[in-house]
Parts: structure tokens; C-alpha cells; sequence
């Protein structure tokens, strides 16, 4: 995971990198996968959620196409 000042400071380090783009999220949008990912880690009974539901979460946050793909 990299971090970055805006999409312009995305472009110029890919640029002077040489990569091709992946998936760019914002600070929020982080916070908010961060949340529906991990909020249940601590529950008692906790228990890994199928991969079905871990790609409901994706997708419920709108984070759909082939780089967000699980299975």
C-alpha cells in the first residue's frame, strides 16, 4: 500500500516508476473498508466469514471489477 497526495502524485510516481495503476481508494473510503472488514475481529464468537460475504463487503461499498474479485 502506498500512499498519496492526490491522483496527480499517483500519476507522477507511477510515471517515474514505471508501474501501471491498481486500485486507488480515498482516505474515507479506506476508513469505511477498514470498518466493515475488521469491526467483528474482537466479538467473543467470532468466526471467519465465508468468502461470499467478505466479497458482499466489497461490493457493498462499492468496490466491484477484477482487481476487487476474491474467488
Amino acid at each position: 500500500m502506498n500512499l498519496f497526495r492526490s491522483e496527480e502524485h499517483v500519476a507522477r510516481w507511477l510515471d517515474a516508476n514505471g508501474y501501471e495503476a491498481g486500485a486507488t481508494l480515498t482516505a474515507s473510503a479506506m476508513c469505511e473498508l477498514a470498518e466493515a472488514w475488521w469491526s467483528d475481529r474482537l466479538v467473543t464468537d467470532w468466526r471467519p466469514r465465508s468468502p461470499e460475504r467478505s466479497q458482499a463487503i466489497l461490493v457493498g461499498l462499492g468496490l466491484t471489477g477484477e482487481f476487487w474479485r476474491l474467488a
